[in-house]
Formats: structure tokens, sequence, C-alpha cells
């Protein structure tokens, strides 16, 4: 498995494994353009040319980052990939000079085995909250929020 920077011929691939976990209720909804808009902040992990995962990771503020977007093959969930994907995010969080990385999930568990812990939502900026408004979910939020301190 190879952890790379997203590429323009990856959209396709991030918007569709993006788009499953929507249609789950799992995520947010992100269209291609939208990912063409944010493909630098995406990685991907590849294995045999094929697109198996993704992650994105949003500077919010001088200190604090966040993961979004993180998605996996569903025949590669439980295997590494999302392990892989988040590290590769948090390091580059660490090499950007950022000390605090946050995530907004319905997989907390996940989070928590890769080092982040819970934390009271009201604790992070507004600005976290700019994809609410896209959020059908807006006014009864079940993700719960983690941190990792770098």
């Amino acid at each position: 498995m190879n952890i790379r920077n997203a590429k323009t011929s990856d959209a396709e691939a991030i918007s569709t494994l993006i788009s499953y976990y929507a249609e789950l209720d799992r995520m947010l909804f992100c269209s291609v353009a939208d990912v063409y808009e944010r493909l630098q902040i995406f990685k991907v992990a590849e294995e045999a040319g094929t697109v198996v995962g993704c992650c994105a990771l949003q500077v919010v503020w001088s200190d604090l980052a966040e993961i979004k977007s993180l998605a996996v093959v569903k025949d590669r969930v439980g295997t590494g990939v999302g392990k892989a994907l988040v590290e590769a995010a948090v390091a580059k969080a660490h090499e950007l000079g950022v000390r605090r990385v946050f995530t907004l999930t319905l997989e907390p568990a996940f989070f928590e085995k890769v080092g982040f812990a819970r934390v009271d939502v009201d604790s992070l900026p507004m600005k976290v909250w700019s994809d609410c408004a896209k959020c059908s979910k807006q006014d009864h939020c079940d993700e719960k929020a983690l941190i990792r301190v770098l």
C-alpha cells in the first residue's frame, strides 16, 4: 500500500468513496467539484494502481487542523488503511507546525485507537461549524469530537 498526495486523476475515486459513506449517513457528501477544489488537502491510499482510501487535512488555525473525509473501500476496512491515512495526515500537520489535530466523527473508537482523545465539541472553535451549514443533521448532530496533541 502506498500513501501519497492526491492527484487530479484521483478525484472521481475520492468522490465515489465519500459518496458511498455519505449515502449511508456516515459522513458529509463531497461532489467531484468539491474534491477538485480541495484536492491539495487530500491524501490517498493506493494498492495496485487503485485508490482504496482517502483522507483530508484542513488547517483551521495556526495550531489546529482537522482530519476530514476519511473513507476506506468497504472490503479494506479494518486492514490498516485508515490508520495509515490518519498517520500520514498527522505527519503532515506536524510538518506544517500544527500542534493539535481534531476530527468530528461517527467512529470515535477508531480515532481513540490511533491516539485521539474525546473532547467536548464546544471546546473547538466556531470555524469548525462551517461544514455544519451543509449538513442535514445540524440541529441533531451525533458526531463526536476528538483531538490529538502532537
